[in-house]
């Protein structure tokens, strides 16, 4: 059984608006997380988006 404390660290963790492409922190990462599912920032968003390989 997982305790709810153990659910919310995770969650914060998540929420550290630093993007897993780059590793460099930007507050539009947490926006993507909610959008797109992704922890990825603007920039790498739109160069994925371009360069999609």
């Amino acid at each position: 059984m997982i305790k709810g404390k153990d659910i919310k660290e995770k969650d914060l963790k998540d929420l550290d608006d630093i993007c897993d492409e780059c590793r460099k922190k930007d507050e539009s990462v947490s926006q993507n997380l909610i959008l797109t599912g992704f922890k990825i920032c603007k920039s790498c968003r739109v160069s994925k988006t371009i360069f999609p390989i």
